[in-house]
């Protein structure tokens, strides 16, 4: 089993120095591993949590946070990633759904990791009710699957240029954050849910190790781009393992 922590640290390690917090691999590695698929949500948003936490404080200190760009989009999103955290699914439609997220977003951050790096300060603002149509629709996954969905965020918001890069990874970081709490308590409501989860709790400790080093890598060693790219691959070859599992 020694395997999979250190799985879940190399994982917090490359999506904290992007800014995420890595639910969707998390999710991934449980399932290969054949933990109880319903409770996976609960496990990988708790990560995302201890992974961003860091993160977002960083960047908040940094005075990189645009409230007029994030607002939006949580208010969208927070109270669809709660519903989406009460509803339960099968299995195989799981296993199908978290697919499909992870080869989009991989591919999205495949497509966009030069980004990263841009200093470009050309920006157009979002109708606002754009923005909350993208952040209910990123809720409602965020809370089904169990992930943050700063992953879908921070490309999309790449590709429509409506922000700085450092605004946009501010604004994705706290996005996976804020979204990964609404995502669990929705998840909690689940009686079953809590009492299974206990002897899972060493992975958060792995995780909180590799977000640290992982936000160290982003802001003293490593460009940003070159990590996202290295992030993005490991992002299709785990859909692309997931893949093979479901058939």
């Amino acid at each position: 089993m020694i395997i999979l922590p250190i799985l879940f640290f190399v994982t917090a390690i490359l999506y904290s120095s992007v800014g995420f917090g890595g639910g969707s691999t998390y999710l991934a590695l449980l399932l290969i591993w054949e933990i109880p698929y319903y409770i996976l949500p609960v496990i990988a948003l708790g990560c995302n949590i201890i992974v961003v936490s860091g993160n977002s404080i960083n960047y908040i200190k940094a005075g990189n946070l645009n409230l007029k760009l994030l607002t939006p989009y949580l208010i969208g999103s927070v109270p669809m990633a709660f519903i989406g955290g009460t509803l339960e699914i099968e299995k195989n439609i799981f296993e199908i759904l978290l697919f499909f997220v992870l080869l989009v977003s991989g591919l999205l951050l495949l497509f966009n990791f030069k980004s990263y790096d841009d200093n470009e300060n050309k920006y157009k603002e979002i109708k606002y009710i754009y923005s909350l149509f993208i952040g209910s629709i990123l809720g409602i996954l965020s809370g089904i699957v169990g992930i943050g969905g700063g992953i879908f965020l921070s490309p999309i918001l790449f590709l429509l240029k409506a922000g700085l890069p450092k605004h946009i990874v501010t604004t994705s970081s706290i996005f996976i954050l804020i979204n990964s709490f609404a995502g669990i308590i929705g998840q909690l409501t689940k009686s079953y849910v809590l009492n299974d989860i206990l002897e899972y709790w060493y992975l958060l400790f792995f995780v909180l190790i590799g977000g640290q080093i992982g936000n160290y890598l982003n802001l003293k060693i490593l460009p940003t781009r070159f990590l996202a790219l290295i992030t993005s691959c490991l992002v299709i070859l785990v859909a692309l393992r997931m893949g093979l599992k479901i058939i």
